[in-house]
């Protein structure tokens, strides 16, 4: 597989004059940091380091805002909210009913540009300057361990950081670049939706564009040669999502390959390797990412990589280089925007203050957008050793109920000392309802810190909630605590009081 060529939006930034700073520190011979990229790790990185008095240098070949304002989260989720809201008018609800529903699809699209030209001003240079760094347009490159060169000028730096993501990747399928094929950062440059739209790969993004272009009135076939979709999810919250799409019109098509690709008069053929076809006028392709890491003159400065291209960082994203850090996507540590600006933070701070702060995995969440929404954290929601899951199904939540949206649950895993160490959630609003299974997990929570605190009624949290009540509940019923139970009710009746 080979990285998919940069595209660049065509969303102009609210900054016309995106011009270089001088290169030239503002004191000494050398930049306190030098940030190479401009994404969510490197625009946090870089107000966190200028807001420690730090001289930063941030350099974007592009534009500051990376895959997540132009390519990533903004954009799709736009989308998606204009398919969730189509697919509420067509189906409103018992006792209500709606007309013919109609979908404008390039006013959709440009609502998706407006989106991005909305957040854009946030990551803009004029923003990063006024937090007190400086910004320069153009190509770095390391050419020795203190050292940069940008567009050829020379820059020195006392420390680094590197935060250049990470690229969709296109397989080397017969056909498949001929036919043009679009990735989450291409799709985004079309201004009519596609009648017939063959999407590859079944993981959440292959999942969220593909509900979305369904519900705006595409025909979608999604082909996944994994067994089922969301491989890293539970299984039952697969499921249901699954389920979803199927509800919506796509073609699930899971366990089987793309072989090649052939034109078909203005269209493409797609042939599958268990000799079905096909036929699409375009092609969306999401099957994973690959670390922008070449061209970029690491071995140069000492920074190693692994055998897929991430750059290699110790626990505390220091590189084999000990004056440059990395974060974001070219690590390998889960590709979400939430993590890199985490992790920017962390890089920043250890590399301008010399702390030694670490990498916290056990709680990252993870959310993918489809409706139903599937949220996750911590370890896996089917059981295993040393785990007990409880499950609290939404016909059981008051307020799932009530919406009418009853086709989810929430799941969470509890060890051996009653910690909450996982959860995954299915449906409206998942993503939030996770959140305090995140803080718990973090702080090493336990089934009775959530059970015992007031949570609002009635909403989607109460799921959490009750799966810890009936996780305290069970943990009562033992023998002993049951006993103990009796014993202090008996007592209690005896006195009288």
């Amino acid at each position: 597989m080979t990285p998919e060529p940069r595209d660049v939006p065509t969303v102009p930034m609210t900054d016309p004059a995106w011009t270089s700073d001088p290169l030239t520190p503002p004191h000494g011979a050398e930049w306190d940091l030098v940030i190479v990229g401009g994404g969510t790790a490197g625009i946090v990185a870089a107000r966190t380091a200028a807001g420690f008095g730090a001289s930063v240098l941030l350099v974007e070949r592009d534009r500051p805002g990376g895959d997540c304002l132009w390519t990533g989260c903004v954009p799709s989720k736009a989308m998606l909210a204009a398919a969730h809201s189509v697919a509420g008018m067509r189906a409103p609800g018992p006792g209500l009913h709606a007309g013919h529903v109609t979908v404008d699809g390039p006013a959709v699209l440009r609502r998706v540009q407006e989106a991005i030209a909305a957040i854009e001003p946030d990551d803009s240079p004029a923003t990063l300057r006024r937090a007190g760094a400086a910004v320069a347009h153009g190509t770095a490159r390391f050419t020795g361990p203190r050292e940069i060169t940008v567009d050829g000028t020379p820059v020195r730096f006392r420390r680094a950081l590197l935060s250049t993501g990470a690229a969709p990747v296109v397989p080397d399928i017969p056909g498949l670049r001929a036919a043009d094929p679009r990735t989450s950062e291409t799709i985004w440059s079309i201004t009519e939706l596609p009648a017939r739209l063959l999407v590859v790969g079944g993981g959440p993004i292959g999942c969220e564009l593909g509900q979305a272009f369904a519900r705006l009135g595409s025909r979608v076939t999604l082909v996944g040669s994994a067994p089922r979709l969301l491989g890293r999810e539970d299984p039952d919250a697969a499921a249901l999502v699954t389920a979803a799409l199927v509800a919506d019109g796509v073609d699930v098509r899971t366990g089987v390959a793309l072989s090649s690709v052939v034109p078909d008069g203005g269209a493409h053929r797609a042939d599958l390797d268990d000799g079905t076809e096909v036929v699409a006028d375009l092609v969306l392709v999401a099957v994973g990412r690959h670390p922008r890491t070449t061209d970029l003159g690491l071995a140069e400065a000492g920074i190693a990589v692994d055998e897929r291209g991430f750059v290699r960082v110790d626990a505390h994203l220091r590189t084999g280089n000990p004056r440059v850090w990395a974060a974001g996507d070219l690590t390998g540590y889960p590709a979400f925007t939430h993590t890199a600006g985490v992790h920017g933070t962390l890089a920043a701070t250890n590399a301008v203050l010399g702390l030694r702060g670490t990498v916290d995995t056990t709680a990252i969440p993870r959310v993918t957008f489809t409706q139903p929404e599937v949220a996750a954290v911590g370890v896996g929601t089917s059981g295993g050793p040393g785990l007990t899951v409880r499950t609290v199904q939404h016909a059981h939540v008051d307020r799932a109920v009530a919406d009418g949206a009853t086709d989810g649950f929430t799941r969470l895993a509890f060890d051996r000392r009653n910690r909450v160490v996982g959860a995954t959630i299915v449906g409206p609003r998942a993503g939030e309802s996770l959140a305090e299974a995140v803080l718990a997990i973090r702080q090493g929570l336990r089934a009775r810190d959530i059970a015992s605190a007031t949570h609002a009624y009635p909403t989607y949290g109460d799921g959490v909630w009750n799966a810890a009540i009936a996780q305290v509940r069970a943990q009562l019923g033992r023998p002993v605590p049951r006993t103990a139970v009796r014993v202090l009710a008996a007592v209690r009746r005896r006195s009288g009081r």
